[in-house]
């Protein structure tokens, strides 16, 4: 294709489309860079450039961009059952048969499966279950959610309050009501001097306590949290965390809401993040990984109390949540498809061991200028770049070092994302040892041009 081509989709795109996460005033001077296919872990754009797609697209394309077996499964449940519903004691094949599977890969018992659109519902749909629960079993005052300072878990109203990133709160008039922001578990950025991963835990675990005891036991309802935070920075959390939270969450009744989203099927190393803490979350909440992003499909899986209380309602207060696509048939039958391909081909232990390589590769960087910290966890991982390696002082925000890091990447081929000065890193599950090479090996020459640059024009 050639360059008209790319000026043609580039004016209908800037005249026409809405994006995500854009800059409306620059966007029609810089224009969208229009991907046209995908073929492996690599996709093109409309001018023949090919990326190497560090990113499995937003954490999700664990099977790479062109898997015919998926694309297969979702074109026959297409000719077989296109669409139906779950209301009002509805179902279909695929929905029930993902359902089981989902409560047999649990890493904790849960009862039931209810399913959405996206990893945004799955976490309304949870926040909702919360206070529907706690009506349920006679407690009306324990509401208020607890999540984590530069944690992501969506856009929608309540998933965006949720989020504990400013810019995804502030010109919207958010957070809304009862959701509260307790310390965020990056040990790199926020330790103490001299302060260990365990200290640091404990530091936090007694935070969250004290901020229980100060909004009042009875009206904290439950505590969410990413097993790794990803848009915040793939931060893994310190030795003994989780183990700690959760003793402070059962010593209050506060349900923990587990959100799996970016870390479940496969991204840590383990079919789900919390699995390597050995913590019991009351709500799993999935989506991304479940379709390797080929289709649209999230949802939650509740433990048995939670179920409990759910079933114990007289019938005109029963469970009056849903979406038209809960349950969609077609995305459920990719679903099951694409979990299959990850067992047969044993893909959640080729993650844990391609991750761990990747980890220790990236890990040679930091004897680089401006690297300030590497960590990963699994097929994620992130490299965080500081003008000043022994402050860990940022770059100031006037030199852009996001974009042109960004922009750097690009340029050699290499699509990932950066966030806040940090490149992250979630390539597909199927990534081979020598794409990992050349991962990191452009992440490196980038790091060191446009640092270099960087430093060269400061005042």
């Amino acid at each position: 294709m050639n360059a008209t081509t790319h000026a043609e989709n580039a004016a209908h795109d800037v005249a026409s489309h809405l994006h995500p996460f854009t800059n409306l005033a620059t966007h029609p001077q810089v224009g969208p860079l229009v991907i046209t296919r995908g073929d492996g872990i690599f996709v093109e754009d409309d001018q023949g450039r090919r990326y190497l797609e560090a990113m499995s697209g937003l954490w999700c394309a664990s099977l790479g961009f062109s898997n015919a077996r998926l694309a297969k499964a979702g074109s026959d449940a297409l000719h077989g059952l296109p669409y139906y519903h779950t209301f009002n004691g509805r179902s279909n094949p695929a929905a029930i048969a993902l359902a089981e599977k989902l409560i047999a890969l649990a890493p904790v018992p849960m009862s039931k499966v209810f399913f959405a659109n996206s990893g945004s519902e799955a976490n309304d749909s949870a926040v909702k279950l919360v206070w529907y629960y706690h009506n349920a079993i006679g407690k009306p005052a324990k509401k208020k959610i607890i999540a984590r300072k530069n944690a992501y878990h969506g856009v929608t109203v309540v998933a965006a309050s949720l989020s504990g990133l400013i810019n995804n709160h502030r010109d919207f008039d958010l957070p809304i009501d009862r959701i509260l922001h307790v310390d965020c578990p990056h040990h790199f950025r926020y330790a103490e001097p001299g302060e260990t991963e365990e200290d640091f835990a404990t530091r936090l675990a007694d935070n969250l306590e004290k901020r229980i005891l100060e909004e009042g036991p009875d009206t904290v309802g439950a505590f969410i949290a990413e097993p790794v935070m990803g848009a915040g920075g793939v931060l893994v959390p310190p030795a003994t965390y989780f183990e700690k939270v959760q003793k402070v969450l059962a010593k209050y009744d506060v349900l923990l809401i587990a959100d799996e989203v970016i870390t479940g099927f496969g991204r840590t190393g383990r079919w789900f993040g919390l699995e390597r803490y050995g913590v019991e979350p009351d709500i799993i909440q999935f989506a991304k990984g479940i379709t390797s992003g080929y289709i649209p499909l999230g949802g939650i899986g509740v433990s048995d109390r939670v179920g409990e209380a759910i079933n114990s309602v007289p019938p005109s207060r029963r469970w009056m949540h849903a979406f038209t696509y809960s349950g969609h048939p077609t995305c459920c039958a990719v679903a099951l498809k694409n979990i299959e391909i990850l067992e047969r081909e044993g893909l959640i232990d080729r993650a844990a061991k391609s991750g761990a390589r990747m980890l220790e590769e990236l890990r040679t960087l930091e004897s680089l200028d401006g690297v300030g910290n590497v960590r990963g966890l699994g097929m994620m991982a992130a490299v965080e770049v500081v003008a000043d390696k022994a402050t860990k002082q940022q770059f100031p925000a006037e030199i852009g070092m996001t974009q042109k890091l960004t922009d750097a990447l690009l340029d050699r081929g290499l699509y990932t994302r950066v966030a806040m000065d940090c490149i992250c890193v979630a390539p597909p599950l199927v990534t081979s040892d020598a794409q990992i090479d050349r991962i990191v090996g452009i992440i490196g020459e980038t790091v060191s041009a446009v640092v270099s640059e960087a430093v060269s024009v400061k005042p």
